[in-house]
């Protein structure tokens, strides 16, 4: 049992088939299992003529393509997207020393209703375990940070729900607390995801091996990014909270280009909030009406309910920013931007937003003579 499967009960019994996990870690369609094993080996000598074999052995019919359910479609850009990967750590283009693998991501990306190659899913969530885990090194770290990003992911997923049901609520709603401390509940598996990571992987590991992975490729013409921890999208509770109506350019522009490499009904959550009313701005608004020295309870209570979720996302990035830092360090990184195509600058800016946000709400709850709810 893996720390994932602590937290991950019920997603399969979701109807998207995009939560049915166990079957698309168990689906093969390729036949890839034995080959993709050797992609360590081969990605250590550098071995680029043999990981052109090797795409271009796995490569399907597209009229098999068109026949698989999105489960074995998903799987396959899985595969597929291990090899593209290593053959741009070794300094080559994959569709220009494979062309014909073209017309296969973009049926892949059809069927599947995503960017034509692999994401952060592919390599993470949808991932087999043990002897069938799709790996670019097989180093140990590059496992446990794998297992970091799936253990976040069930959290994520409940707390999109939360934060779904609190774009329907009034801080003046009881029920505006209580969903607020079921995502805080949610988010705190984040929490523990880079405490994890920060045990098991070693920055210099990742910025000096891991990272080169992670590059991205040209796909008919246009640029997309490789499996970045970036692409699990924190933002998106970040959208409901603050984000939406409370955000700075730069952020923004960040969002604009991560959007696609979202769940289909994430970048639906995405295009339902963008530009709505935030949780923050709702508790201001409706704390700026109160001419009482002493804040309702319930309102109290929403603050402080707020306060916490927003504190918690404020600890993961302060430890996350910990972690760039040390990667992208001078003498240490070979990059000047995370995989997820985002400066260090930018992850600091963002805990600015966070810490800012918080801070409005705290204020609001420690004003001259309000009252709190909470220890």
């Amino acid at each position: 049992m893996t720390l994932y499967d602590l937290v991950a009960p019920g997603l399969d019994t979701i109807g998207d088939p995009r939560y049915r996990i166990a079957e698309i870690r168990a689906a093969d369609p390729l036949g890839a299992d034995a080959l993709l094993a050797a992609v360590p080996a081969m990605n250590r000598d550098a071995d680029v003529p043999a990981l052109t074999v090797a795409l271009r052995a796995l490569l399907p019919d597209l009229d098999r393509v068109a026949e698989w359910s999105i489960v074995d479609a998903l799987a396959a850009m899985r595969d597929l997207g291990l090899l593209l990967g290593s053959l741009k750590r070794h300094g080559t283009q994959p569709l220009t020393a494979v062309p014909e693998v073209l017309p296969v991501l973009e049926e892949l990306a059809r069927r599947t209703d995503m960017v034509p190659r692999d994401t952060v899913h592919h390599y993470t969530t949808w991932n087999p375990l043990g002897r069938r885990q799709r790996m670019y090194t097989g180093h140990p770290m590059e496992a446990d940070l794998q297992e970091a990003v799936r253990m976040a992911f069930p959290g994520l997923v409940a707390a999109l729900d939360s934060c779904e049901e609190l774009t329907r609520l009034e801080p003046y709603d009881p029920g505006f607390a209580h969903v607020l401390d079921r995502t805080a509940h949610h988010v705190r598996v984040l929490v523990d995801s880079i405490d994890f990571t920060v045990a098991n992987v070693s920055p210099v590991f990742f910025a000096r091996t891991l990272r080169s992975y992670f590059e991205d490729i040209d796909v008919g013409g246009r640029s997309y990014l490789g499996p970045a921890a970036a692409q699990v999208p924190l933002w998106l509770v970040d959208l409901t909270l603050w984000q939406s109506d409370r955000s700075h350019p730069s952020y923004d522009a960040f969002l604009a280009d991560s959007i696609c490499y979202s769940l289909p009904d994430w970048r639906a959550f995405h295009a339902r909030h963008a530009g709505t009313t935030s949780a923050v701005s709702k508790l201001s608004a409706a704390i700026s009406w109160e001419t009482v020295h002493r804040l309702p309870p319930v309102l109290a209570a929403s603050a402080e309910s707020l306060a916490r979720v927003l504190r918690l996302l404020k600890t993961f990035r302060a430890r996350h920013i910990g972690i760039a830092r040390k990667a992208y360090e001078d003498g240490i990184r070979l990059y000047d931007e995370g995989s997820g195509g985002a400066p260090v600058a930018l992850l600091r800016s963002i805990l600015d937003l966070t810490r800012d946000n918080e801070t409005l709400v705290r204020r609001s709850i420690l004003r001259p003579g309000a009252g709190s709810t909470a220890a």
